[in-house]
């Protein structure tokens, strides 16, 4: 059961709305990169984040563009700031804390939307089902990586059509374990009884 893992350094989904009184009126996101989940992409463009103690410069902004403005952050980034952001699944903003975000063009005062992402596993329907997960269950994943060996509880399974098999660490995580982009994982142990609210935005 080995799944490959994809580092997520701190970044930012912002909506179109929030893009445009950043960079200007009718701005698009320029593709710099795509990424392996279905129709997202790293984008071209970055922003500042400043926060009650200090500030994070060029954070990555992902497109396209969404409904609400969401920023993904490490505990370290959060210490730098000055913030304190609760561990959630991607689309789960409700009692969240905000910061400021600028821009070329402007500078934004969010209220909410910052968040700790709950490490998980993004996958299809026929990827889940040859594995024996489900949407919404819990897993084990373990680590060998030479001498920091880790394994990973309270990994959440996503499920959607458009998923890739990919299990998501933050920089923080994959440091601790010594691994990078494109190392794999084993999925350990599972709890076919387990479930959590799952949002279906990628995350």
């Amino acid at each position: 059961m080995k799944v490959p893992i994809a580092v997520s350094a701190r970044h930012a989904h912002l909506s179109a709305a929030t893009v445009q009184k950043l960079f200007g009126e009718g701005y698009q996101l320029r593709v710099r990169k795509w990424l392996s989940q279905t129709g997202q992409f790293s984008a071209e463009e970055t922003v500042t984040l400043i926060g009650p103690r200090g500030r994070l410069e060029h954070v990555r902004l992902m497109g396209p563009p969404r409904d609400h403005d969401q920023l993904e952050l490490s505990r370290s980034d959060e210490c730098t700031l000055g913030i304190t952001a609760p561990l959630r699944l991607s689309g789960d903003l409700e009692h969240t804390p905000g910061l400021q975000v600028v821009g070329p063009a402007g500078a934004v005062t969010l209220h909410s939307g910052v968040i700790t992402a709950q490490r998980h596993i993004h996958m299809n329907p026929e990827e889940a089902q040859r594995l024996g997960l489900h949407d919404g269950q819990t897993v084990s994943v373990k680590v060998d990586s030479n001498g920091r060996d880790l394994i990973f509880g309270d990994v959440v399974v996503r499920v959607a059509p458009d998923f890739r098999l990919e299990l998501h660490l933050d920089t923080d995580e994959a440091n601790a374990a010594g691994v990078t982009n494109g190392d794999y994982g084993e999925i350990v142990t599972s709890d076919p009884a387990s479930h959590r609210p799952v949002d279906r935005t990628t995350g």
